[in-house]
This record gives structure tokens, C-alpha cells and sequence, in this order.
């Protein structure tokens, strides 16, 4: 019997926005939702645990001046640490991430992730897409060892109307094909 089946996997989602029911809060929800699907198909149970990085921006600005860290930070790094899959969704502000998300992988600290499958979810201000953006944030997932898949997820406004327009199609079908090749290196990672 397959006990692989019945122990569920954990799935630690990022969100470095600024907030429940704001753009990339929704994208990153929509983005775990999609792979807990991809994992039931597969026969795995997901536990999903969302943490806002804005709430923890004093505390990395604390550890960023004073090279403290508060059990709050503790508690977050333990939750990635301990993942089985990464789901990293941060907003892109003048053709970068996040600040708070760049403060948050200089906590993790080198290797830290070293094999961590992780889906990057970006959610651009406008329908500009700057080129190199992905590859900036794969340079950092790099540099603390993360594997992430191959699909980059990125949502930009004409994306969020709640009708069904082509580009929303568009964002739920690249959600989707991102969210079944992180099941995938979920799956890898944990054997």
C-alpha cells in the first residue's frame, strides 16, 4: 500500500503584496488553489500555508538593521523550510519584486532552499512586462538553491475584471500549467 498517497504534502505560498483580497494576494489563492487540484489528481492532500510578507516587514527591517530575528520571522522561515513546494507571488513595482521579498530571501540565508520546487506568480501594474523580470527572480531563488518550474505565472490588470475575457483565459491556462509542473517537482522532491 501507498502511504505516499495519504500524508499530506506542504505547500508554503509567499505573498508579498500588501494584503488580503489585493491583486497578488488573489493571483497567489488562485495559484494554490490550482495546485492543490493538480496534487488531488495525483492522489495527494495539500496543506497550504499562505504567509503575508507584508506583516512581517518590521520584523525584517528589525533583522535587516539589528540582525534580530523575532519568532514571527522564525515561525516563517520554519514554514518554508519545511515545505514540500514553494508558491512565490509578489507585485512588480518599477520592474522589480517586491522589497519585503528581496529582505525575506536575505533572511533564508544561502542553501537554505536547496532543491525547493517553487512556482513564480508575478503581478504586474500594468500590461508592461518587463523582459528580464523572471530571470531576475530565478538569479534569487539561485542564489538560496530553489529549483523553480519552468512557467512563470504573470498577471497584469486586464487580467483581474471578473468577466471572461481572453486575457483572464489566458492567465487560468498559464496557472494551470504552472501549477501541474510544481505538483510534478512536488511529488519528485518529496521521494
Amino acid at each position: 500500500m501507498n502511504t505516499g498517497a495519504w500524508s499530506p504534502v506542504s505547500l508554503a505560498v509567499l505573498c508579498a503584496g500588501v494584503g488580503y483580497g489585493r491583486p497578488t494576494r488573489l493571483l497567489a489563492d488562485w495559484v494554490a488553489e490550482a495546485v492543490c487540484r493538480s496534487l488531488a489528481v495525483g492522489g495527494a492532500r495539500a496543506e497550504v500555508e499562505v504567509l503575508e510578507l507584508h506583516r512581517l516587514a518590521a520584523d525584517l527591517a528589525q533583522h535587516s538593521t539589528h540582525d534580530r530575528v523575532s519568532l514571527d520571522l522564525r515561525e516563517a522561515i520554519a514554514a518554508v523550510v519545511a515545505a514540500d513546494g514553494l508558491v512565490v507571488a509578489t507585485p512588480v513595482l518599477a520592474a522589480s519584486p517586491s522589497e519585503v521579498l528581496d529582505l525575506f530571501f536575505a533572511v533564508l540565508g544561502d542553501g537554505v532552499l536547496s532543491g525547493m520546487p517553487v512556482l513564480l506568480a508575478l503581478n504586474s501594474g500594468s500590461r508592461w512586462r518587463p523582459p528580464d523580470l523572471a530571470q531576475v527572480l530565478r538569479r534569487r531563488l539561485a542564489s538560496v538553491h530553489a529549483d523553480p518550474v519552468p512557467t512563470v505565472v504573470v498577471a497584469d490588470p486586464a487580467d483581474w475584471p471578473a468577466t471572461a475575457h481572453s486575457d483572464a483565459a489566458r492567465l487560468r491556462a498559464c496557472i494551470d500549467q504552472a501549477a501541474a509542473e510544481l505538483a510534478v517537482a512536488m511529488r519528485s522532491h518529496r521521494q
